[in-house]
């Protein structure tokens, strides 16, 4: 029999980058480019994203340019595809001063015995004299992990100063194994993709080391979401270490807690942006959350109605790096609740959710960042286009200091990966369906998430745009993401990796190949099997699965459990306390602007502004029958009232209950509670005080007032009673912000509104009087109207104008005691409805977040 012919391979090779040192070794391909999980990650603006790669082909190594935007460059030439070897120079974004590469051959093994070679100079330490010795060795044995069969590692982000050791491929040649450090809170680091392998391994001075984007730090950290000065970590006296967050946006975590500043020992993670570091023996151990990491989800389950009914029972599977996740099942069947609970939005009552060996629960305040989440229900903006929706949600996501230019890169960046440039300068609510979610998928993948959780994203499309959804979800995992899609539709699931498929009563019917799956329920369609479901309800689903080779192959053998959480360590532990908001000044200014561009953008909703105030000053004027006198007087008051109170309050009514959706994901990922209320109290109380304003002016300019000796009690009667009205105008639409927190559908809010008007006009004071009759004179203490009209009252001295009964309320006095206190009443309720604003958002946040 003759001998399979011998496949040459390419010889090992060195290329250094700016100090830095990757081995080529053939049988893999080594990406350049400025994204982060690139092998050979470039910091500089001129490379692209994906710039150019390495692979060896027939026994040669070969450097093929990916469509970079400024090339690559070989003897000052813009080259495709080339050979390279030892002694070659590359330039890549241009051909004089990019960063420069310089290919050489690697360094041969050593033999046995003998020594590698020394330490260099500027303080580099080999990787395998680094010496990291284990954290967490009480660990049991089984957790443990070796990771001897894991892939090679990513080149990370840091390591620009002296001293850093980046870790590719199996490490440096000679070297031995790279060290394999334990954290004591990572389950199996072994088999996960962050903690596999350190990024880089650096000697600790003793002094302050500080982290940060900005090309000043001692360890620089390319991601976006870092500060540019980020953290510092500083040597005590005793040989400690400390950890101080400087101010940063999304904060520093210690164990996945936020801290300020706290004691750093072997066991402890501290989490910055993307980057996970730890200090061992003296060095500071670097790992990059690559997006390739895997999520492992025990016993879940959920309860409700104190126990005695079950959403979600015992549901246990692994989910694999860059791998998509489809999960079906019929209505009923605990989809969105395990969606709810995989996300942190309402963590299971017992079980656990490990992401990459962390658990979800216990640090949320960090991992949350690492998670994207598009919601059945557009999270966007309808009427801004998809470049400034884009653009503001980076201005929210990423630290104050990032550049502009920063920023409107990762939008581009972001819009070319999803195929929306045509669509850039297009109103989001004039797009299709497909091409919305689209965009909400861009506004997740803004900040890089590992994790990507979609509800429903081809609800209503046709069979065309679901097939097209759901292979950018594909594409999206290929990419090296992690992407759980729950959906009713089964066009498309053989784009999955897995599919998990739940029964009634939230238990797992089947987890595996999605092609094989109908033929593990005997069905030829996806209808049978529904309906089997439906039909059979007493059938054990969950129970024949465990007993087949489907649970055993594709659930048992695919997880290497820790061992089992003490008694009370479960999903119910009390999870870390969200981050402070960091920046809110920032918020608050970039929710301002979003907020008046969506109002702007919107002409219905702004011809009805310009348009109610100028109509209800009419009426308000032909009432007045051209003097203050009599009648007329309370006519005009009254119609002042119910303008000023239909003004503010048709404003807000709707402006918190239909962004709901918006909201809860926002402040998912770190809005501030109160700088968003603060955003529409700012923008709808200027657009209401300037219509209370001209309904004053239209209804009582050049109208005698027929004041007593023509003053008001402060100021000019007209200017008094402008203030009242604009004062209730702003009432009624902190009224109007009440209501629409309040309510759980936009659809109720108009009914309210008509409401509210009509308890306005019956309290205010001026169809009938309140004063002396029991419960209804306390209960127009809180109607605004009735301290409004009490304020003009008491500046045009009603009593004086028109003797009655209606007239001689203490609070229509003409003196200044008495005005001031209704106007301050009035504002007084504005302050504690805004209170209660912010108490009634509260409900609407994730549910981890307000244990």
């Amino acid at each position: 029999m003759g001998e399979r012919p011998v496949v040459p391979t390419a010889p090992e090779l060195v290329v250094d980058v700016d100090g830095h040192s990757t081995v080529l070794r053939p049988s893999h391909v080594y990406r350049v480019g400025r994204d982060p999980a690139s092998d050979i990650a470039l910091a500089d603006t001129r490379v692209s994203w994906h710039h150019a790669v390495f692979r060896d082909e027939d026994g040669r190594w070969t450097v093929r340019d990916e469509g970079s935007t400024n090339g690559t460059y070989a003897d000052g030439v813009r080259v495709t595809e080339r050979d390279v070897r030892a002694g070659t120079v590359l330039r890549f974004g241009h051909p004089d001063d990019g960063p420069e590469a310089l290919l050489s051959e690697a360094a041969p093994e050593p033999e046995p015995g003998v020594p590698a070679a020394e330490p260099g100079a500027a303080g580099a330490v080999p990787v395998a004299e680094a010496d990291v010795p284990e954290t967490g060795t009480n660990a049991p044995e089984d957790v443990r992990d070796t990771g001897t069969d894991a892939p090679e590692a990513v080149r990370g982000t840091g390591g620009d100063a002296p001293g850093a050791v980046p870790l590719t491929g199996a490490g440096v040649p000679g070297s031995g194994p790279p060290p394999e450090p334990r954290p004591s809170s990572v389950s199996l680091p072994g088999s996960t993709g962050t903690f596999r392998r350190p990024t880089s391994v650096r000697p600790l001075p003793t002094r302050t080391v500080r982290i940060g984007r900005a090309p000043d730090n001692d360890v620089v950290v390319d991601d976006l979401v870092v500060s540019r000065h980020h953290a510092e970590l500083t040597s005590r006296p005793d040989g400690t270490y400390a950890i101080r967050d400087l101010g940063s946006h999304n904060g520093t975590y210690l164990n996945g807690r936020p801290v300020d500043e706290a004691r750093v020992t072997p066991e402890d993670i501290i989490g910055i942006g993307h980057q996970a570091y730890c200090v061992v023996g003296g060095r500071l151990v670097e790992y990059t959350d690559t997006g390739e990491i895997s999520l492992d989800v025990q016993e879940l389950a959920v309860r409700v109605d104190g126990g005695r009914k079950t959403l979600l029972d015992g549901v246990t599977f692994p989910v694999g790096e860059k791998a998509l996740l489809g999960v079906v099942g019929p209505s009923g069947a605990g989809k969105s609740t395990l969606l709810n609970a995989l996300t942190g939005l309402r963590p299971a009552d017992h079980g656990t959710v490990l992401y990459d060996g962390r658990d979800l629960y216990r640090q949320y305040a960090e991992l949350r960042q690492r998670i994207g989440l598009v919601p059945q229900d557009d999270i966007l903006h309808l009427q801004l286009t998809v470049r400034r929706a884009l653009t503001y949600a980076a201005e929210l996501r990423f630290p104050e200091d990032t550049r502009k230019a920063e920023r409107q890169a990762r939008v581009d960046e972001v819009m070319r990966e999803l195929g929306l440039e045509q669509r850039a300068d297009q109103p989001v609510h004039s797009l299709s369906g497909g091409q919305r979610k689209r965009v909400s998928v861009a506004l997740e993948l803004l900040t890089k998430p590992s994790l990507l959780f979609l509800d429903e994203p081809t609800s209503g499309l046709d069979p065309g745009m679901d097939r097209s959804v759901m292979h950018m979800l594909r594409g999206l995992a290929d990419d090296g993401r992690t992407v759980i899609v729950v959906t009713h539709s089964v066009l498309s699931l053989d784009v999955c990796d897995r599919l998990l498929v739940l029964a009634p009563g939230g238990r797992i019917a089947y987890y595996g190949p999605p092609d094989e799956a109908l033929g593990f329920f005997g069905c030829a369609q996806w209808p049978e099997a529904f309906e089997a479901f439906e039909n059979d309800r007493e059938r054990d689903w969950a129970g024949r699965f465990r007993d087949s080779e489907h649970h055993e192959r594709y659930i048992e053998a695919a997880m290497r459990r820790p061992a089992a959480p003490a008694p009370g360590a479960s999903a119910a532990a009390p999870p870390p306390p969200p981050p402070k908001a960091q920046s809110w000044g920032s918020q608050l200014r970039t929710l301002v602007r979003r907020y008046a561009a969506a109002l702007s953008a919107d002409r219905t909703f702004l011809a009805i502004m310009v348009a109610l105030p100028f109509v209800m000053g009419a009426m308000a004027r032909a009432l007045s029958e051209g003097r203050l006198g009599g009648e007329s007087t309370l006519n005009v008051l009254l119609i002042l009232c119910v303008g000023g109170v239909l003004t503010g309050a048709a404003n807000a009514v709707r402006e918190l209950v239909k962004e709901r959706t918006i909201y809860r994901r926002e402040r998912a990922v770190g809005l501030s509670r109160s700088a968003y209320l603060m955003s529409k109290v700012v923008v709808l109380g200027l657009v209401t005080v300037v219509q209370a304003v001209v309904l004053t002016l239209v209804a009582l300019v050049g109208v005698p007032m027929n004041v007593p000796d023509g003053k008001g009690v402060l100021l000019p009667p007209l200017v008094e009673v402008a203030l009242s009205v604009a004062a209730l105008s702003f009432t009624a639409m902190m009224l109007g912000l009440f209501v629409s927190a309040l309510v759980r559908k936009e659809e109720v809010t108009m009914p309210l509104l008509v409401l509210l008007a009509i308890v306005q006009v019956v309290f205010c004071g001026a169809l009938l009087s309140v004063r002396g009759t029991p419960v209804l004179e306390q209960l127009a203490w809180l109607v605004p109207s009735r301290w409004a009209f009490a304020a003009m009252a008491s500046t045009v001295d009603l009593g004086a104008t028109v003797p009655g009964e209606r007239s001689k309320d203490p609070l229509f006095a003409h003196d200044l005691p008495t005005w001031l206190l209704d106007m301050g009443v009035l504002l007084a309720l504005a302050v504690v409805l805004g209170f209660a604003v912010v108490r009634l958002l509260r409900r609407h946040e994730p549910v981890i977040m307000r244990k």
